[in-house]
């Protein structure tokens, strides 16, 4: 599958040129964004944790082997790019224990920043955004071009689609996905599970995502459409009086879209009818979504891209520093201003 079957249209018109991204680690850095008090005091070590060339389970495997504590005792919010600088939170549950030497786990691809102690563990989704500082390398690009396109963007958000990450390599995962569903079944392996049907539903709120991009109505509240707080999880109906709701313009209130499950979508109107055309032309996908257990829950259409900032530390790079909610994905962002192109492969004069 191409990224454009994966994520469909952009927003904002045609790419404006060509980048490298991730040339080095250092160029995509996560520090993910937790606003949890901590005590100091509990049965669980938490641990502030920086990551190079690491992906999140290996990291949580080598902490605990180091504590000398099963799998299942080491916890963390969310799951980081592997070819990335990150810094996350870890927790581990020592009840009765000492804080243990940790020192074997670190080497240049880990380092443990902080560890405090609190009465509960890290839940996964605790985490409440993440911050990001992007640098686009080899950029050719016309900069008055970038600077009016980010500007828009500040203003009037990027459509949150799930980044091609999320698919594998040409849309691996959905091609599994799409086999299993067909036979009815699910993979035993849990991991495997979770990848297919995550790479499923996905793949289908994109498809809606896409047609609502298409006509435009992405960032726009309909009548029939369910509208959701940027950060919360909760949703609610729009008759006419909310389509004008203020906290529409300023990008805290969104319209949202499906993530597939059991049950029929509480939407309404052509919302409800658009939505149905997706699931008629997946019904397998869908069926199968249903099949596993999947409940129905809603995502925003559009994200909001919190604190962006950008300058141009060399002619031909581009830093980007912006906040996303937890979920969403720094590579949609980046999609909206130019084609990322592997490094090495770029020879075209940086355009000024």
């Amino acid at each position: 599958m191409t990224e454009f079957e994966l994520l469909g249209p952009r927003a904002w018109g045609e790419a404006l040129g060509s980048a490298v991204l991730k040339a080095v680690a250092e160029d995509f850095q996560v520090d993910e964004v937790l606003d949890i008090p901590l005590s100091g005091q509990g049965e669980h070590l938490w641990l502030w944790v920086e990551k190079r060339e690491l992906n999140t389970e290996d990291a949580a495997r080598r902490l605990a082997r180091a504590a000398g504590v099963p799998a299942r005792a080491i916890s963390y919010a969310g799951l980081k790019d592997r070819q990335a600088l990150t810094r996350q939170w870890f927790s581990l549950h020592l009840p009765g224990k000492a804080d243990p030497d940790l020192s074997r786990a670190e080497d240049d691809s880990l380092r443990i920043l902080k560890q405090v102690r609190h009465q509960r563990k890290l839940q996964r989704g605790a985490h409440s955004a993440n911050g990001f500082t992007l640098r686009l390398t080899a950029l050719a690009a016309d900069r008055r071009a970038l600077d009016a396109r980010l500007a828009l963007m500040k203003q009037q958000g990027v459509p949150n689609y799930f980044g091609s990450q999320r698919f594998g390599y040409e849309g691996g995962n959905v091609h599994d996905a799409i086999d299993w569903a067909a036979r009815r079944a699910l993979p035993e392996q849990r991991n495997v599970r979770s990848r297919l049907l995550s790479a499923a539903r996905s793949f289908l709120f994109n498809q809606v995502l896409a047609k609502r991009v298409e006509d435009g109505s992405w960032r726009l509240a309909q009548v029939g459409d369910l509208l959701a707080f940027t950060n919360s999880r909760s949703f609610f109906p729009a008759g006419e009086s909310e389509c004008s709701d203020p906290r529409l313009e300023i990008l805290d209130l969104h319209p949202t879209g499906p993530l597939w499950g059991e049950g029929e979508t509480p939407a309404t109107g052509a919302t409800a009818r658009a939505e149905a055309d997706i699931g008629n032309r997946h019904a397998t996908l869908c069926e199968w979504l249903a099949l596993a257990g999947m409940a129905q829950e809603r995502r925003i259409l559009r994200l909001p891209i919190g604190e962006l900032t950008w300058h141009y530390p060399e002619p031909d790079i581009l830093q980007l520093q912006f906040v996303l909610p937890a979920g969403c994905f720094a590579t949609v962002v980046v999609r909206e201003l130019v084609d990322l192109v592997p490094a090495g492969q770029t020879d075209s004069p940086c355009v000024f």
